[in-house]
């Protein structure tokens, strides 16, 4: 199965090239019998690398450590759901993996087209074609994962510890769905630019696959966030590091294009802005893929040095290349339909909206590739760390919070000042109230009572379009609340559901803002010695050293230290907190000795608990960090991936007439609680 697997990519190239060669030719000769044959190619393009892939799993389950890739990422004594993940663990293993669903989203794509867009179809199989091409050459000819050893190791060298955990094994298959996925809308918009057809045809395929690739990439970074906050022992779930950023960029402009789709769906505007920015998610993607694979930045996320890089930046760059001038020779066929009436509408905060959105990405952008350029220009690496992206991004993600507020509230082409004064009464009596009753209580620190005064005012925009649309139906079908909750979700999913993960929004913006209260405290406690600390809420905490223990397990020694644990005198329990040390099948030491983390969680906060070291026989040495409001940052996550899914969840189209004559409908009134979606 192994030499099946090597030779089914080798016959992936060649029928990748052939698929790219007639699709495009199909295009242009407007021939149906090339276009139908580029379709068959992606098919069996996807069936060719789903055997390579089959072939490589094969070898890692069977152990076969004559092949490099399988030695260099598994061991014998490694639990064998971890060997069945170190299939995208690695360099070779990874850009296979990414082939793979490359393949099967093309297949998917062609296939869910097969009656529709035919002028577009060709020029994106091409395209996809032409993007695998470029992975499965690179996979043969630089990351081979299907290379043999010289000699036969007894045992291999193992997987990472640190990967050795739950969320990092399904974290990466999940950004690799989100990165992949910009593909496909990236090269429906190629083949508008190619055709010229840049009406509203391609606009409900790249809408869809956009939405998957948003949802996967949201729930890829969550997952990234929970990994580093149970696995690396530093207290916190996002430290701006590059490999982090590159994951968020393509998630930011995706988010500003998912905003920007509906002021051309309802108004013709901003058709240039919205292709760019599908176009800028895909290059953003393979950015990301390069900054990871090309050893120019260091990260425990990303790959070491390896001969990919120059591949990936030339392909990046080469992409820039040819989209700009696609664009450029188009600016006429992507003239506007409409013009923005007024700064006061809805049309104007989307569009404020995406600028805020496209700011943070740039912003985020400029401090990951600044070390790189410094060294470049200086030789020497200046890295950006997390105060300047903070500095810059916080008052820019409040900004956005503030425009997810009031956006909704807003009317399409120009809000009276009644229309105004009607809409934003709740929400901002909401925010004012909020406010005040932290001031109040005693909060001082600015961003944060800005922050959750500003979440006061978009919860009270929620709420208040919810009971408008529900007291509409209540009215008119006579429905119980509940039932009216529901219907009103399913008979409008784009709008509500885009409400729901607004709400998301709210809960992770408002648990952001708890960092501002974080506290932390190193502590070096003997036996028997007892440690007392006031956590943020005035909640007295005391923790009692139980002693330094010590046991081995198949793969590993582990030095375990309990605290015995109080909280305003009532018994928590223990916290143990552990220092492991990986072995080989020899019981030699793999990697660098890791910790284990004790996290005790409530509403209000993390108490996280670090062993840093035992000195001597019996004295520990930790770090107690009290985070205030961590559960919400995933209960927001989970709330934002539950939105994702009803917008995405399929809605049956309304009837259209079937006589000759056209249907009119009246113009709504200009109030902002007209029916229009409010998407992702």
């Amino acid at each position: 199965m192994i030499l099946i697997g090597e030779l089914s990519l080798w016959v992936a190239l060649l029928m990748t090239a052939w698929t790219a060669t007639v699709s495009f030719a199909g295009g242009a000769l407007r021939r149906d019998d090339l276009i139908a044959s580029g379709v068959r190619g992606v098919y069996a393009t996807f069936a060719m690398i789903l055997l390579a892939s089959i072939g490589l799993w094969t070898a890692l389950l069977t152990k076969d450590f004559s092949v490099a890739y399988v030695a260099g990422h598994i061991a014998s004594n490694m639990p064998s759901a971890y060997i069945f993940t170190a299939f995208w663990s690695g360099q070779e293993g990874s850009m296979l993996f990414w082939a793979l669903i490359l393949s099967m989203y093309a297949s998917i794509a062609m296939f869910t087209n097969r009656k529709k867009n035919h002028e577009l179809v060709p020029w994106a199989a091409g395209t996809l074609s032409a993007i695998l091409l470029f992975f499965i050459v690179t996979i043969c000819f630089k990351a081979n994962p299907f290379t043999r050893l010289d000699f036969i190791p007894a045992d291999g060298r193992g997987m990472n510890p640190q990967l050795q955990n739950p969320g990092m094994a399904i974290h990466p298959p999940n950004l690799y769905l989100g990165y992949v996925a910009t593909a496909v809308p990236f090269s429906f918009a190629i083949a508008a630019l190619f055709t010229r057809r840049l009406d509203a045809e391609w606009l409900g395929v790249v809408r869809r696959w956009s939405l998957l690739s948003w949802f996967f990439l949201t729930v890829g970074i969550l997952l990234g966030m929970w990994w580093a906050y149970v696995e690396l022992g530093w207290g916190g779930y996002w430290a701006w590091d590059p490999v982090e950023n590159s994951s968020f960029l393509p998630w930011l402009t995706t988010t500003a294009f998912l905003h920007s789709i509906m002021i051309q769906e309802k108004r013709g505007m901003l058709r240039k802005w919205n292709v760019v920015l599908v176009v800028v998610s895909f290059l953003l993607a393979i950015f990301g893929t390069f900054i990871t694979r090309s050893g120019v930045i260091e990260s425990v996320h990303s790959f070491a040095q390896s001969p990919v890089g120059p591949w990936f930046a030339t392909f990046f760059f080469l992409s820039v290349g040819i989209t700009a001038f696609l664009v450029g020779t188009r600016l006429r066929d992507l003239e506007a339909k409409a013009e923005l009436e007024s700064l006061v509408s809805r049309e104007a905060a989307f569009l404020y909206n995406n600028l805020v959105l496209v700011g943070i990405a740039f912003a985020v952008m400029w401090g990951t590739i600044f070390p790189i350029i410094s060294e470049w220009v200086k030789g020497t690496k200046i890295t950006v760390g997390p105060p300047f992206f903070n500095s810059v991004n916080v008052p820019l993600g409040l900004l956005l919070l503030l425009l997810t507020g009031v956006g909704p509230l807003i009317a399409w082409r120009k809000a009276s000042a009644s229309n105004l004064k009607r809409q934003f009464l709740t929400p901002t009596v909401t925010g004012v109230v909020v406010g005040g009753a932290l001031l109040a209580l005693g909060m001082r620190n600015g961003y944060a009572l800005m922050a959750y005064a500003l979440c006061g005012f978009v919860t009270g925009t929620i709420v208040q379009e919810f009971y408008k649309g529900i007291r509409a139906r209540q009215t008119i079908h006579e429905e119980s609340l509940i039932v009216a909750f529901f219907r009103l979700i399913g008979r409008n999913r784009r709008r509500y559901g885009g409400y729901i993960v607004h709400a998301g929004v709210v809960m992770l913006f408002a648990a952001f803002a708890g960092l501002a209260f974080k506290t932390d405290h190193d502590v070096t406690l003997k036996p028997g010695e007892s440690y007392q600390v006031q956590d943020p809420y005035g909640h007295t905490w005391r923790f009692v050293s139980q002693g330094v223990s010590t046991n081995q397990q198949p793969n590993r020694d582990v030095i375990a230290v309990a605290l015995e644990t109080y909280r305003d005198g009532k018994p928590m329990g223990l916290t143990t907190s552990e220092k492991r040390q990986y072995l080989d099948s020899q019981g030699q030491p793999l990697f660098q000795p890791i910790t284990q983390v004790a996290i005790r969680t409530t509403p209000q906060l993390d108490t996280y608990v670090v062993l840093a070291g035992v000195r001597g026989a019996d004295t520990a040495e930790f770090r107690v960090t009290f985070n205030p409001l961590v559960v919400w940052v995933w209960t927001g996550g989970y709330l934002m991936l539950l939105g994702g899914l009803i917008v995405m969840w399929p809605q049956a189209e309304k009837r259209r007439p079937q006589s000759g004559y056209v249907a009119v409908m009246p113009p709504k009134s200009a109030g902002a609680s007209a029916e229009v979606p409010v998407a992702v």
